[in-house]
């Protein structure tokens, strides 16, 4: 049975790929924050009582900002593979809080690395990267694409990058970045932008509330689905060389697109709504990211199949359908305390 270790394993790409991994057979050991409430939502549908001999997951407490927790905690599990996903991974927070997200979404890179360096294990290593790691670069991007970040996050990004890269031919560690373009799922959280107009239409469609405020809406991102994302996060890990990889759509879609698809999905007309707010817009804005993932095509045998209007419609249904259940008791939910935490 193999074994996995994942950072960013209540996020949504985590939650995603623990249920991915668990499919094909692994156990899958997660870290998780210390947290006086509640904040496994995304993965208690996993859980397995540890008594039980299919128990197959098991979270551990721990934070990007302990080199030594992790390192201990690589020694124990000895996992043949490790995703690093945790991160401060909102772009507009992270010009407000520059100083956590270089803390978190960079350094915190480094303390895994040396982690599985310093504790010596065979393992393979997935870097969470980022296409707003080319910023102004003009589209398409691909491996090749300079890097122009444009946020504190994308700054931190480009550190990761490069240190695993540098982590990759330094020690022979079979370490791989995944530059994922927009992914996104009714497991998005609220305040990412995808996400923000699907909830709002579903409030606006039960007459909850009359308005979502909007930012920027000439942006134009690649979105796809971040359950086939985590795929090819897997499929990296199973090559026979470590290399860098682009997951994309390669289908440009604007937040107005977005915005417009979603609200026409529910039969709403979303210029009654929508109202413009300046808060939302960044210092340093990106103008425009698609992803070219023709080598993820060729090598890895990965293709997106989601494209991001339809996207829009499975998200709206989604949190239609959530919030017709808000309210309703969740006789299946599990306590943290029920957890198998280590």
């Amino acid at each position: 049975m193999k074994r996995a270790f994942i950072t960013g394993i209540t996020g949504q790409d985590g939650s995603y790929l623990a249920e991915l991994l668990l499919g094909k057979g692994y156990e899958v050991h997660g870290l998780i924050r210390r947290a006086s409430t509640f904040n496994t939502s995304r993965i208690d549908h996993l859980y397995v009582d540890p008594h039980e001999p299919e128990a197959r997951l098991y979270l551990h407490y721990g934070d990007l900002s302990d080199g030594a927790r992790l390192a201990t905690l690589l020694a124990e599990i000895n996992p043949d593979e490790v995703y690093n996903l945790a991160a401060q991974s909102h772009v507009r927070v992270s010009f407000d809080e520059p100083e956590h997200t270089a803390d978190t979404t960079g350094t915190g890179t480094i303390r895994v690395l040396e982690a599985v360096r310093a504790s010596k294990i065979e393992t393979r290593y997935y870097q969470a990267s980022s296409s707003e790691l080319y910023g102004a670069t003009p589209p398409p991007q691909n491996e090749e694409t300079a890097f122009y970040p444009r946020s504190p996050y994308a700054a931190a990004k480009l550190y990761s990058f490069w240190i695993t890269k540098n982590y990759r031919e330094a020690y022979d560690l079979f370490a791989v970045n995944g530059i994922l373009f927009n992914h996104e799922s009714p497991r998005r959280g609220e305040t990412f932008v995808t996400r923000k107009i699907t909830r709002a239409v579903a409030a606006i469609k039960a007459g909850r509330q009359d308005h979502v405020y909007m930012g920027n809406l000439d942006a134009v991102r690649d979105w796809g689905y971040a359950a086939e994302y985590v795929e090819g996060m897997w499929r990296m890990l199973q090559a026979d060389t470590p290399d860098d990889y682009v997951l994309a759509t390669g289908v440009g879609t604007s937040v107005r697109e977005f915005l417009v698809t979603a609200f026409e999905h529910a039969g709403l007309n979303w210029e009654d709504h929508v109202r413009f707010d300046e808060r939302y817009l960044r210092p340093t804005e990106v103008d425009a990211l698609i992803g070219d993932p023709s080598k993820a095509e060729a090598e890895l045998g990965w293709k997106a199949k989601v494209h991001p209007l339809d996207l829009a419609r499975l998200m709206v249904d989604a949190d239609i359908e959530a919030l017709q259940h808000a309210g309703q008791p969740w006789i299946d939910r599990v306590p943290l305390e029920g957890w198998p935490l280590r």
